[in-house]
């Protein structure tokens, strides 16, 4: 694999995770036209998305931090601190909602951005797997996020641990690609309820592929499960209350829209 700089200190993890934003700004703004979503909601969204990533970024470094702390002796923040996705999924939604709903108010006085919230949610899913797919392919470049150490012929040298080892990476970044797809189908054929398919597909897949990985997981207060394990038991829950919360909005949505005609034809 190949750590180092290539180009102005820029090395291929930054441009991996550099393309995969693009890619998730891109898949938006495609299925958001499709959409025929409002012009000035679309605009809005991506810049609500865009400060969301970045602001995204520091989440994940924090989370790091917590995740090392029995590991370096302390909370300690620097250039070698690194980033996990779950941080920086988690601080980024956060964001990404504060600023949607809080600072949208300001800007749709008839409600465009709440009443359009669960076409943007449906987009994103697809958004969130292609960045996300295109990250895990940084995280092999950079030898990070790996797996068991070993000699065997399906093992990839990677300089940043001086061996070769099993390229977890590779393999989730087919499974969100492959993911990424299926929501590009879902999206064609006009399905909802996607973000929350997302959480619990990929909740899933990350708490069995984290017994494979041998990296530092880091610890939480339950002894026998990585942090990522015990965010991504709490993702599979949150995604079954999305869903039921969404179905239920969806209905209740319908039966206001279809109430007012039906009192005309009486």
């Amino acid at each position: 694999m190949y750590p180092y700089d290539i180009f102005l200190d820029v090395d291929l993890y930054t441009i991996f995770l550099c393309i995969g934003i693009l890619g998730a700004v891109a898949v938006f703004r495609i299925f958001s036209d499709r959409a025929k979503m409002f012009w000035k909601l679309q605009n809005f969204t991506l810049v609500t998305a865009v400060v969301a990533i970045i602001l995204g970024y520091f989440s994940a470094v924090f989370f790091q931090a917590l995740y090392d702390i029995e590991r370096r002796g302390g909370f300690v923040l620097d250039t070698s601190t690194g980033a996990t996705f779950y941080g920086g999924l988690i601080g980024g939604a956060a964001f990404f909602l504060l600023i949607y709903f809080g600072i949208g108010a300001l800007f749709f006085k008839e409600k465009q951005n709440v009443k359009s919230f669960f076409t943007v949610a449906d987009i994103a899913a697809a958004s969130i797997a292609v960045a996300h797919g295109f990250g895990r392919i940084g995280c092999l470049m950079a030898g990070c996020c790996h797996g068991k150490i070993t000699d065997a012929w399906y093992a990839v040298y990677m300089p940043a641990i001086n061996a070769k080892a099993v390229p977890l990476q590779l393999y989730e970044a087919l499974f969100l690609f492959a993911l990424f797809g299926f929501f590009v189908w879902r999206l064609l054929t006009k399905r909802s309820c996607n973000l929350p398919l997302y959480m619990v597909l990929y909740g899933v897949w990350r708490f069995v592929i984290e017994y494979f990985r041998t990296d530092d997981r880091g610890s939480t207060v339950v002894d026998f499960l990585s942090p990522s394990q015990f965010i991504a038991i709490l993702m599979v829950l949150g995604s079954i209350a999305l869903f039921f919360g969404q179905r239920y909005l969806m209905k209740k949505a319908a039966k206001q829209e279809n109430t007012p005609k039906e009192n005309a034809d009486e």
